[in-house]
């Protein structure tokens, strides 16, 4: 069964108490996928890497991570049912691949968590060790309108 407003409301509020006041969110994870190597050029957009290249949205989460977000948000802007199915997929496997989208998030996070164990430290050669902090993976609903269309935003 799921939650009242209220109880969502008051985890939302003590996730930001426990943050300091203040959640510092993920930057363009498109642009970082790019960054890296990948071609989005496709109606998915760098929901298309959850079908080539997994492992990479699992990095970039990670980058976030270390350079301090409290908040990732899955690849899954661009993605829907229709458009997975549009690609061959069927509506149980586009189904799965939104979920793979949290879940490589999720995975992201138990990571930084294991190297927060471990004592690591970022990736910036800073010194500064990793510190265990609540972090959140939301799930990113894009614009259904976009698939609707072109695929390209409202412009």
């Amino acid at each position: 069964m799921g939650q009242s407003s209220s109880e969502r409301s008051t985890l939302m509020t003590d996730f930001l108490r426990q943050s300091g006041g203040v959640a510092v969110i993920d930057g363009g994870l498109a642009t970082e996928l790019e960054r890296h190597g990948a071609d989005l050029n496709d109606p998915l957009w760098s929901a298309k890497c959850l079908l080539t290249s997994p492992q990479l949205i699992r990095a970039v989460h990670l980058d976030y991570l270390e350079a301090g977000a409290d908040i990732i948000i899955s690849a899954s802007y661009q993605a829907t049912i229709q458009g997975f199915e549009s690609k061959g997929f069927s509506t149980e496997e586009g189904e799965a691949l939104l979920k793979k989208s949290v879940e490589i998030a999720c995975e992201a996070r138990d990571t930084y968590y294991d190297r927060c164990q471990e004592g690591a430290h970022d990736g910036n050669n800073d010194g500064r060790v990793l510190k265990h902090r609540p972090i959140l993976v939301a799930a990113s609903v894009g614009s259904y309108g976009a698939y609707l269309a072109d695929g390209s935003e409202y412009t």
